[in-house]
């Protein structure tokens, strides 16, 4: 029986995971759950899991989360330094997926802990890379990607070395928008970025998959992960969400791993390595499938790609101030105040004001982090 831990337990990748332990009940033991401020949610599933410890980001739900918890026996704690006291307590395997910055603090101390960190947060790599990997080699800690396209390449390494790489393919869906003409795109809504063709998930990630800023995070991603250098990475738009990513070796041998298009398969991947797992995903049927498609991205309609290639090539801060602009630009064209095409023209405009120093900890991470939405606010004029 594997203990774990899951940072995030109320969002989308807590409540996948939760749902493949709720299938092997006797493969896991839970020790800390934590959620932001869905307190019905979180004590939930606390009590369905017999959890140690439960956490609620928001403190000023803490009193109406323990009284939910009244005579449960679980100990419930609230606030940022509870998140990073549950990420230090011992698990076998911790699931990092707590949206945005405020999950790097934890991350960190699931990482300093020496296991196995199993990471959905795109943040602890795309703005803090360099510190994230630097931790990982000091502490020996085994990090399994969670995301699909940088599990599919996990499974497609194996081991090999990355040396023998000629090329690693992301696949992209390109979004709902991804056949919309250039001059359409402006008019676009938030309800119509957030219709993904594909996948369920939330609104913020479903505006990234829109602009294909998702993949650009994602090829950064990519870049710290598997180190064969920038000019080995490549984007891919592949419609029907089936090959999640490529890897190409120098002897023209190309391995892409399948699996429809659920979560919980790279969840299951991560949960049970280096063994597998059940899911109750249906089987790809290939000859219902059909056809499988491949195109290049657009970089003219969808920019959002290159700044994240250019972002890599920069070095320094530029990952994390092109991350921090897009959450506020993202923010701001879901509440109507900015249009669907402006969200890449601000990342841009921000990255041109001149990047800050190169981050060498976790607290210089934070401070361009809050730099950069400053500037983005400013280069939207929503200074508050």
């Amino acid at each position: 029986m594997r203990s774990l831990t899951i940072l995030g337990a109320t969002g989308s990748i807590g409540a996948s995971t939760l749902d493949l332990v709720r299938r092997n009940r006797d493969a896991f033991r839970i020790v800390a759950l934590t959620g932001h401020s869905n307190v019905v949610a979180l004590a939930a599933l606390a009590r369905e899991f017999a959890a140690e410890i439960v956490v609620i980001g928001d403190e000023a739900r803490l009193p109406e989360l323990r009284e939910a918890l009244a005579g449960s026996g679980i100990v419930a704690t609230g606030g940022a330094p509870a998140l990073i006291e549950a990420a230090q307590r011992p698990a076998d395997v911790t699931v990092a997926a707590i949206v945005g910055c405020a999950g790097l603090a934890p991350t960190m101390a699931a990482i300093e802990q020496g296991r196995t960190v199993a990471l959905a947060n795109k943040e602890a790599l795309v703005s803090a890379g360099a510190v994230m990997t630097r931790a990982v080699a000091q502490h020996g800690t085994t990090l399994l990607p969670i995301d699909s396209e940088h599990n599919a390449i996990f499974q497609c390494l194996a081991g090999n070395d990355p040396a023998h790489v000629r090329w690693i393919t992301l696949t992209a869906s390109g979004g709902p928008f991804r056949d919309w003409e250039f001059g359409r795109l402006a008019k676009a809504t938030p309800a119509e970025a957030v219709r993904h063709p594909n996948w369920s998930m939330g609104a913020k990630i479903s505006v990234d998959s829109a602009t294909m800023m998702n993949k650009g995070l994602e090829f950064i991603e990519a870049w710290h992960l598997f180190p064969v250098g920038v000019e080995r990475l490549r984007i891919l738009v592949h419609p029907q969400s089936i090959v999640h990513s490529m890897v190409e070796y120098r002897d023209g041998s190309t391995l892409a791993q399948l699996g429809p298009s659920d979560m919980r398969v790279p969840i299951a991947s991560a949960l049970a390595w280096p063994a597998r797992m059940e899911t109750p995903c249906e089987p790809l049927d290939l000859a219902e499938i059909g056809t499988l498609t491949f195109r290049r991205p657009d970089e003219v309609r969808f920019p959002a790609t290159r700044l994240a290639r250019e972002a890599v090539v920069a070095g320094g801060a530029a990952a994390a101030v092109l991350n921090a602009a897009n959450e506020i630009a993202v923010a701001a064209f879901l509440s109507g105040q900015i249009g669907f095409t402006q969200i890449v023209q601000c990342c841009e405009d921000v990255l041109a004001y001149g990047l800050p120093s190169s981050p060498q900890c976790l607290e210089e991470v934070v401070a361009v982090d809050l730099e950069a939405r400053a500037r983005a606010r400013e280069a939207m004029e929503l200074v508050p």
